[in-house]
């Protein structure tokens, strides 16, 4: 999947299930919607990378 930006992973189609692996892919439907719910609170720029990586941590 390469690179992709923290302001295109809510735009990305979700994965069927989500595997529940120690760090979540970005495909994950949990992070998407996280994602999502974070972008649409006004979240952008490089608070967004860091929503990121901690979303991806959970």
């Amino acid at each position: 999947m390469g690179k992709v930006k923290a302001a295109k992973v809510s735009q990305l189609k979700p994965k069927k299930k989500c595997c529940r692996s120690k760090n979540r892919c970005l495909r994950c439907p949990y992070v998407i919607a996280k994602m999502k719910k974070l972008e649409a609170a006004g979240v952008k720029g490089g608070d967004l990378k860091k929503q990121l990586k901690r979303v991806r941590a959970a």
